[in-house]
């Protein structure tokens, strides 16, 4: 077993080392930083483990750096953070540090500890434990494994539950038995599909039939917990595995109902429709080869979200979505605010695109007008190149003569929006008559006959009845204002 760290790496444990001696303290590098070396991932950060202090050994450590580094602690859970950015980085004759300003490294120190929980909370009552005792409380043995930092076992490998052999045989499994592990902390039970899903590891039967046992001991787990393991599920190279899994153990039909609505295929007179979770896990799996962006994969997870409100059979011609984006988007904030993501711009932006995904496919044809091209260039804004890699990812056919159709009738929508957009300039567009400029025109107060004004340019501009330019929009307004029975003489010269 050889663990191969950069200088940077080499320098911090070294330093770390040279302080608990003097100290006379035993402290170790556990957990996360270890796991990956071995499967020889980067890391950014490091936990130390140490019989003794931790907070001290944080001062410590930080007192040997020019400039220090501050110290964030918390007495309360003896619990200790530095964060080391370039200079002290430079400061270990670190090359790496010197050609990137943004690089940095996170080491947290905690004194090993037991811990013993109650029913009703994952938080636990905390003790001073030995080295065992803290291994035993973690929750993966790939995660138990700990390297020594003292001179007299320096870079040993502490490996009491064969995490080693668990991380060759690409194995998810608690260290003690999974229903205590697991109702103890029940968001472990996210953390080991999370981990089997960005590492591209089986979790061990014994270990996920205990998920399936305790899936209901996750509702005491807060909202944004689940939502952070969620959003890692999300982001892994493919997170269909991840969804696959929390609904395969039941935890998915507690934390997010509205996406196991979606499973499963009906058939009436031997007419069905696709399983649209598995379509939807398909989706996402395509945006995530193209992109890392978390909330344009959230627009994939939902963008048919409204088809179980929406399915319905009509005789002679089969099963019918009508309106689904609709329901889908309007469905979009009362999810987002069930699962705790941010109610602000990010959760336009899905909305918007779940809205809007069905748009770019009722243009594949090819007497496409200019007038529709406007509307979707209008309506999507900075937002139309992500919409149509949405609609490229919704391609799920089997079929590749299906496949290829569809894309080409994409590339010709493109290509039409790259003509209008070169033209016409409507991304992010407003008309050229505001609102304020119409009520100083007719002296009026902001009403509901403003708006239609206001309204009534912007789709004679959008259906090409007028140039998209003040003076052919001023003229518009006037014609519109008479047709409104805004008198003439209220016109202020």
């Amino acid at each position: 077993m050889h663990i191969e760290c950069s200088k940077m790496e080499a320098g911090i444990f070294k330093l770390i080392s040279s302080v608990a001696d003097e100290l006379k303290m035993p402290c170790y590098v556990i957990g996360g930083f270890v796991r990956d070396k071995l499967l020889q991932r980067p890391s950014k950060d490091a936990d130390i483990v140490c019989l003794g202090d931790g907070i001290l050994l944080a001062h410590k450590v930080a007192d040997r750096f020019d400039p220090k580094p501050q110290v964030s602690f918390f007495k309360n859970f003896g619990t200790a953070q530095i964060k080391l950015y370039q200079q002290q980085l430079q400061a270990l004759n670190n090359d790496e540090a010197a050609k990137n300003n943004d690089h940095y490294f996170e080491v947290e120190f905690v004194g090993a500890r037991k811990e013993s929980y109650v029913e009703t909370s994952r938080k636990p009552t905390v003790q001073t434990g030995t080295l065992n005792e803290d291994l035993n409380r973690r929750d993966f043995t790939i995660n138990t494994l700990a390297l020594g930092l003292n001179k007299q076992n320096y870079f040993s490998l502490i490996d009491q539950f064969n995490g080693l052999a668990h991380l060759q045989q690409q194995l998810i499994k608690t260290p003690l038995e999974p229903s205590i592990t697991f109702s103890d902390d029940p968001l472990r039970m996210m953390r080991a599909i999370r981990f089997a899903t960005q590492l591209h590891f089986d979790i061990e039967d014994e270990t996920f039939d205990a998920i399936k046992a305790n899936a209901e001991r996750i509702k005491i787990v807060s909202g944004e917990r689940i939502a952070d393991e969620l959003n890692k599920i999300i982001l892994a190279k493919k997170p269909s595995t991840g969804f696959d899994l929390l609904f395969k153990s039941g935890l998915l039909q507690i934390i997010f109902p509205q996406m196991v609505a979606l499973v499963g295929a009906e058939y009436i007179d031997g007419k069905g429709h696709k399983d649209n979770f598995y379509h939807t896990l398909q989706v996402l799996d395509n945006i995530a080869e193209h992109t890392n962006e978390l909330w344009l994969r959230w627009a994939a997870i939902l963008h048919d979200i409204g088809k179980p409100a929406t399915k319905r059979f009509e005789e002679g011609h089969g099963w019918t979505f009508h309106g689904h984006e609709m329901v889908g988007s309007r469905m979009v904030p009362k999810i987002f605010n069930a699962l705790k993501l941010p109610q602000n711009d990010r959760m336009k932006y899905v909305k918007k695109l779940v809205e809007l995904h069905l748009r770019p496919i009722s243009l594949t044809q090819e007497n496409i007008t200019d007038s529709a091209i406007r509307r979707l260039l209008y309506d999507a804004g900075e937002d139309i190149e992500d919409l149509m890699r949405l609609c490229r990812a919704d391609i799920t056919s089997k079929n590749p003569v299906k496949v290829k159709r569809y894309l080409k009738n994409f590339d010709y929508v493109t290509e039409r929006l790259t003509e209008v957009e070169a033209s016409d300039k409507l991304r992010n567009w407003q008309p050229p008559i505001t609102g304020e400029i119409i009520m100083k025109t007719f002296s009026l107060k902001p009403s509901r006959v403003v708006g239609d004004l206001k309204n009534a340019i912007r789709e004679a501009i959008l259906d090409g009845e007028i140039p998209n330019d003040y003076d052919s929009a001023f003229k518009y307004m006037l014609l519109k204002a008479a047709e409104f029975h805004i008198e003439k003489t209220n016109v202020v010269t």
